[in-house]
């Protein structure tokens, strides 16, 4: 028993030193690297970039290199982009798990933003589904700049005709994530009772148009100053956060999109129907585990219950940016765009965004 209490003992030893040695790694900060210069040869172009973790203070307005296309990849001219909540998860580094994807101690990518519309300027000469002049939209790392070069199998869609590519930017990651949260994860049928909550941000104003289109009966949640403009994108009930607590309302729904993670699951269990469905899109913030804890509670309690709880995490593919391209030019979604900043003033867009309130997307003008 005493050599069996020592082997334990030690393993736990090992366990706790080897958790906190990683947690030292992945919470440390390495300092910021100094700019390469741009070759002499090569062109150069505007972007925002970064070398190392922290706040906006770290985003530099810089000179960078341009890049050239590949074979199979085109080269667009951003015209405009638009902020994510992923956008300021890259630049802090939280969290800190992240870092094993994004780089240990400071980021592998300097580049910074995704969402992104502009025109086709170059082609690989293996492209065929893209000409220059062609206005497109989609996803690529390193959308803060004034050239992306982007595969053409990949996040890249047509850009429609009606609309703005301030517009079109602000659709990517946010109406992406709606839809694949209603459409797969939630598997919304027509005729079904959903409800959004965070119905105002820029997933949520995507997610209650997209419900709409699938003609499904939408409750949207949200705060006091926005609660017209929720009702005016298509909401068939509207409940104002600071007057009423949904999950008292006695009411039913077939499925919960969450964006905000203010009520517990207990609580969203009273008004889902037996066999109804959550799911979790937004979380608690934290650098350790708070953002895993909703995610983790989820996964113990689905299989005791007969509602389902569940997690989403969306994945860019060029199959339903062209979906999305086609609400967007039947008028059944409209992004809904708070307000635009310049590529100079990015730091001053993601502080906007991290303070929480903003109405729909934020989006950079390029032109």
């Amino acid at each position: 028993m005493k050599r069996r209490y020592r082997i334990a003992s030690g393993l736990l030893v090992f366990l706790a030193v080897a958790i906190s040695a990683l947690g030292i790694v992945l919470s440390h900060n390495s300092d910021c690297a100094t700019a390469p210069a741009v070759a002499g040869d090569a062109e150069s172009m505007k972007a925002i970039v970064y070398r190392c973790y922290g706040s906006t203070d770290v985003l530099e307005f810089a000179d960078i290199e341009k890049p050239v296309q590949a074979d199979d990849e085109v080269l667009v001219k951003v015209h405009a982009a638009s902020i994510n909540p992923l956008d300021w998860h890259y630049m802090r580094g939280t969290p800190y798990f992240m870092r094993l994807e994004s780089g240990l101690g400071a980021p592998d990518r300097t580049s910074l933003g995704v969402d992104f519309a502009g025109t086709v300027v170059a082609v690989g000469e293996n492209v065929s589904k893209f000409a220059v002049g062609d206005a497109v939209f989609g996803g690529r790392s390193g959308a803060f700049a004034e050239y992306v070069t982007v595969r053409e199998d990949r996040a890249l869609a047509l850009k429609p005709d009606n609309v703005t590519f301030e517009e079109a930017a602000s659709a990517p990651i946010a109406a992406i994530t709606a839809l694949q949260a209603l459409r797969d994860t939630g598997r919304l049928q027509s005729g079904q009772k959903v409800l959004i909550n965070g119905a105002s941000g820029g997933v949520g104003t995507f997610a209650v148009q997209i419900a709409k289109s699938f003609a499904a009966e939408v409750t949207g949640v949200c705060s006091t100053r926005n609660v017209e403009m929720v009702r005016s994108i298509g909401a068939d009930f509207v409940v104002d956060y600071s007057k009423e607590n949904y999950t008292e309302s006695g009411k039913r729904y077939d499925l919960i999109v969450d964006m905000v993670g203010n009520h517990s699951l207990s609580a969203n269990r009273r008004v889902l129907e037996p066999e109804g469905r959550f799911v979790i899109v937004g979380g608690a913030k934290g650098n350790w585990l708070d953002p895993l804890m909703a995610p983790i509670k989820a996964l113990l309690l689905s299989p005791f219950v007969g509602q389902e709880f569940t997690m989403m995490i969306s994945k860019f593919n060029q199959e339903d940016l062209t979906i999305l391209a086609n609400l967007m030019r039947d008028g059944k979604i409209t992004p809904v765009i708070d307000r635009g900043y310049d590529l100079s003033e990015v730091p001053e867009a993601i502080r906007y965004s991290e303070e929480g309130h903003a109405r729909g997307k934020i989006v950079i003008n390029l032109e």
